[in-house]
């Protein structure tokens, strides 16, 4: 959802796969010609999908009913997010340095979630505001749940505010929770910086380059914790109190499972088999219990098996311009100003397809507008990395231009 392959990296792999005579996953998804594009947009189409559900009204996801409380369609989508991130941010903190790294990172997940910060603040609000009759000289105020208050506490990814004034609070969603919210997904980014910071340390600390089976054997680790707080019923928060949020050990084991078939692409194996046979243990697993291990496991490697199995006909859809991440942040946003609007009242079907185009108008705008040129910095300034910038540093050396 938040980066773009490295095609040295996928030729590198080609090459062991083409002397080892088995072709891997690193080989089969070819640098950026693959179907992850699509693949992403449909997760973050899934995830309007499955908030249409109490957004508009017509009670929770089913599918957490069918799978017995596991997991929702959103919550699939979302660790679908998580395993891709997982695989392409390993391959990026293995290529770059440390300063590239970060700098790449932040062009990426900072513009647009400002974006819609701004989106929320100061044109969705200030329109429901007076649409509701109240003056706008009301709106705009400095104290708590005011909009600079909304921007204030969430800029730095971890959200702090989720609404601003009681806008949005007849809505279903609102009459549902008894509070204001704007955007209900935004709660995520924040975990997959953290997943970016880890990938930072163990670059830095040359695990990547060095002791990159340190990669599986925290996958694992984060997987068997998993399991042991299902089968005490959540008391692994006692003995570490971040295990006490499940979706720490949840979004926490999906990137690791990416990042470890991304640090291990050359090896991993790309087979048909393996593709069927992991389709079916996931599926199993989500009607028949296991999901948040084996079921993370096997759809970590059937969405990566995907990408590189889809047909090329459908590679161009998201290779060249990535709408994704837009659809995921703009989608809870569209919907609660639907739902304001009334349109819940024709019911489950038409709100949910409607607000897929228009999410996706405001996804185009987000690509075209902020993040493309965004990205166009990446390799500016930090992103020249250390082995420029050091040496300029360095006292005698020749003046930065």
């Amino acid at each position: 959802m938040s980066a773009t392959g490295l095609p040295d990296t996928a030729v590198s792999a080609r090459r062991v796969s083409e002397h080892s005579g088995k072709e891997t996953i690193g080989g089969a998804m070819r640098g950026s010609h693959n179907s992850l594009g699509l693949i992403r947009l449909v997760l973050a189409s899934s995830v309007i999908i499955s908030h249409a559900f109490p957004l508009g009204g017509f009670g929770e996801d089913p599918l957490l009913a069918w799978t017995k409380g596991q997991v929702s369609i959103g919550g699939i989508a979302v660790g679908g997010f998580f395993v891709i991130s997982g695989y392409l941010i390993v391959k990026s903190g293995a290529s770059s340095d440390i300063m590239q790294f970060l700098w790449r990172r932040v062009t990426r997940i900072f513009p647009a979630f400002w974006g819609v910060l701004l989106f929320a603040a100061f044109v969705v609000g200030p329109i429901a505001w007076m649409l509701r009759g109240d003056s706008l000289s009301t709106y705009f105020t400095f104290g708590a749940g005011g909009p600079l208050s909304y921007l204030v506490a969430n800029w730095n990814l971890s959200i702090g505010a989720y609404g601003i004034h009681d806008i949005f609070l007849d809505t279903p969603y609102g009459q549902l929770t008894d509070s204001s919210v704007f955007n209900g997904s935004l709660w995520t980014l924040a975990y997959e910086w953290a997943c970016y910071m880890l990938v930072a340390v163990l670059a830095v600390f040359g695990v990547l380059a060095r002791a990159r089976i340190a990669v599986p054997i925290l996958a694992a680790l984060t997987l068997v914790v998993q399991a042991l707080d299902i089968l005490t019923d959540g008391d692994m928060g006692a003995l570490l109190p971040m295990f006490g949020d499940p979706q720490v050990l949840f979004l926490a084991s999906t990137f690791l499972v990416g990042a470890s078939m991304g640090i291990y692409s050359e090896k991993v194996p790309y087979d048909d088999r393996l593709g069927v046979l992991s389709a079916l243990v996931f599926g199993v697993s989500l009607f028949y219990g296991g999901f948040h291990i084996f079921g993370v496991v096997a759809g970590g490697y059937f969405v990566l098996y995907l990408a590189a199995r889809l047909p090329v006909a459908v590679q161009w859809i998201g290779a060249k311009n990535d709408y994704s991440y837009g659809m995921y942040i703009y989608g809870f946003i569209v919907q609660q100003c639907l739902a304001a609007l009334g349109v819940y009242r024709w019911g489950y079907w038409p709100f949910m397809l409607i607000a897929i185009p228009i999410t996706f108008g405001f996804a185009w705008l987000s690509w075209h507008v902020i993040e493309k040129n965004a990205l166009k910095l990446k390799s500016w300034g930090p992103g020249r990395g250390l082995g420029y910038w050091v040496p300029k540093l360095k006292p005698g050396s020749a003046p930065i231009r």
